[in-house]
Order: C-alpha cells, then sequence, then structure tokens
C-alpha cells in the first residue's frame, strides 16, 4: 500500500531537480494535460471552486485524448490513497514541500495508479508546479463527480453516526429513487459516509439538495428555541 510515509521518504530520496517558480493558472496551462485536438469537449456538469476548475480541465483533456476511462481509474486509485492514509492530505499541503520532493510524490503517485499515459502525468505536474498539490484530494471528489453525472447518475450520498448495512441502504435508495429529485432514467449512486458528531439520524444529500435528519441537528434546533424564549 501506498502511504504517505512511503511518498516523504520518496520524496526526500530524491534527486535534485531544477525548481519551478510558481505563478497564477492560466487557461492554457489548463488545457496542456493533453495533446490538443479540434474538438473541445464539456464537461457534462459546472463544477465550483478551483478543485472543480481542475477537475473539469482534465476530464475535458481525458475526452480529447480518448483516456476517459483509464484516468478515471488513475483518480479513483490515487482517492483509495487518501482514504486509507488520512496524513497523506496534511503532507499535500507541507509549506516545507520542495520542488524535488513534488516531482517525486508525482512519479510515486503514477506508479502506485499504474497509469502510463501523459494525461494523468501532465495533470499532477501541473498541481505540483503551480503549488496545487493540496486540492487533488478535492479534484479526485469532484472528478467523481462529473463521471457520475456522464454516466447518467445522481449522487445521493447518506451520512450516519455510524455505518449502515446493506438492507438499511436500499431501503433508502428505494425510496428516493421514487422522488422528483432523481430524474427518468437516472440511475442512483449511493455513498454511506460516517461521522460520529452528528449523534444519531440521518443527513441525506441528493443532488444540490440536503435533508437533515441527525439528532445533533434537532438538539440544536431545541437549543435555539430555549435561548429564544429566555
Amino acid at each position: 500500500m501506498l502511504s504517505s510515509r512511503t511518498i516523504l521518504r520518496a520524496a526526500r530520496a530524491a534527486a535534485p531537480q531544477k525548481a519551478l517558480a510558481p505563478r497564477a493558472i492560466a487557461s492554457s496551462q489548463i488545457r496542456s494535460y493533453a495533446t490538443p485536438a479540434t474538438a473541445d469537449p464539456k464537461p457534462p456538469v459546472a463544477l465550483y471552486g478551483l478543485d472543480g476548475t481542475y477537475a473539469s480541465a482534465l476530464y475535458t483533456a481525458a475526452v480529447k485524448s480518448s483516456s476517459l476511462e483509464p484516468v478515471a481509474k488513475a483518480i479513483s486509485a490515487i482517492s483509495e490513497i487518501y482514504q486509507k492514509d488520512p496524513k497523506l492530505a496534511t503532507i499535500m499541503t507541507a509549506p516545507t514541500l520542495t520542488s524535488e520532493d513534488k516531482s517525486q510524490i508525482v512519479a510515486e503517485l503514477q506508479k502506485h495508479t499504474g497509469d502510463k499515459s501523459d494525461t494523468i502525468k501532465n495533470f499532477l505536474t501541473t498541481l505540483a508546479d503551480y503549488n496545487r498539490l493540496g486540492l487533488l484530494q478535492g479534484v479526485c471528489e469532484k472528478f467523481g463527480e462529473l463521471m457520475s453525472a456522464a454516466k447518467g447518475e445522481v449522487e445521493l450520498t447518506v451520512t450516519s453516526a455510524s455505518a449502515l448495512d446493506s438492507k438499511t441502504l436500499s431501503r433508502l435508495e428505494a425510496a428516493v429513487s421514487k422522488s422528483q429529485y432523481v430524474g427518468q432514467g437516472k440511475k442512483l449512486k449511493v455513498t454511506n459516509k460516517v461521522n460520529s458528531d452528528i449523534l444519531g439520524g440521518l443527513i441525506v444529500e441528493i443532488g444540490d439538495r440536503t435533508i437533515d435528519l441527525s439528532v445533533s441537528s434537532r438538539i440544536a434546533k431545541m437549543n435555539k428555541l430555549l435561548t429564544d424564549a429566555l
């Protein structure tokens, strides 16, 4: 398993390379992940934030280079690294990383994904060159949203205080699939996130709509009512 310790150790052992000075992102840089083509594929949904900008640019580059599926698998593999090793996110944002560290981190990440195309390599290198490796986790999440939209999937995220069993998730999926928030012919992609801070109940997110049925939310509302009444 590729861990944050492995990445950092590899980074420190990297051979010295010429440092690249960070500068503002230009549209020409964002489009440089793949060989230019006449077509300019548009991402299936609009994303916001800097991580959304990079995710959209990567999606466009992957489509133009006919490597969307391999790129999606590589991004998924990187997401798994973050899930297995929470310390990786901290390392990626460390201000002490040198250009040599970043170059080796890029090499280690690409090696772990097994992707040999220029699209992923150039994308990761661009993030490193512009001091944006800290955005990588968010980019992976946003890219997942683009892939879901491209496949006609609707994201359904259920947050609970403890992991839900498959039977409960299936019931929720069946109930939500009949709602107006799932378009005809769309498929639900269900994700269960665990957050003990909500104490109990559920927080259901579908598309841009959030339904907060958590115990913590009810307690907060009760506290507000008591505060207003006293």
